[in-house]
């Protein structure tokens, strides 16, 4: 399991996540898609890396735009595994067209 960030790690890492940002303990984004079945898409995509990872993010979807929450709830806070989440989701949205939202 990883090992909980501290805040000056949290800031660096979002230094190569635009659109992300700290929420409290988690890390968030909103991710407009092209249209809904894009959104739906992207929200597939993450489900297959989440599933494999066992490291499930909160998601909300509002027609094409997508809300994300990541945290290590056993943990209480943001760890690496929320981090890397964040990447694949980053290019997963970038691959269907999204962009996000600040």
């Amino acid at each position: 399991m990883s090992r909980l960030l501290d805040d000056d790690e949290i800031t660096r890492q979002l230094t190569d996540l635009p659109g992300w940002s700290r929420e409290g303990d988690a890390l968030v984004a909103s991710v407009e898609a092209p249209d809904f079945p894009a959104a739906i898409a992207l929200v597939d995509a993450v489900a297959a890396d989440a599933e494999a990872t066992n490291h499930h993010p909160d998601i909300d979807i509002r027609w094409r735009t997508t809300y994300w929450r990541l945290s290590t709830h056993s943990k209480g806070g943001v760890t690496q595994l929320d981090v890397e989440l964040a990447h694949r989701i980053a290019d997963a949205a970038h691959g269907l067209g999204g962009r996000f939202l600040t």
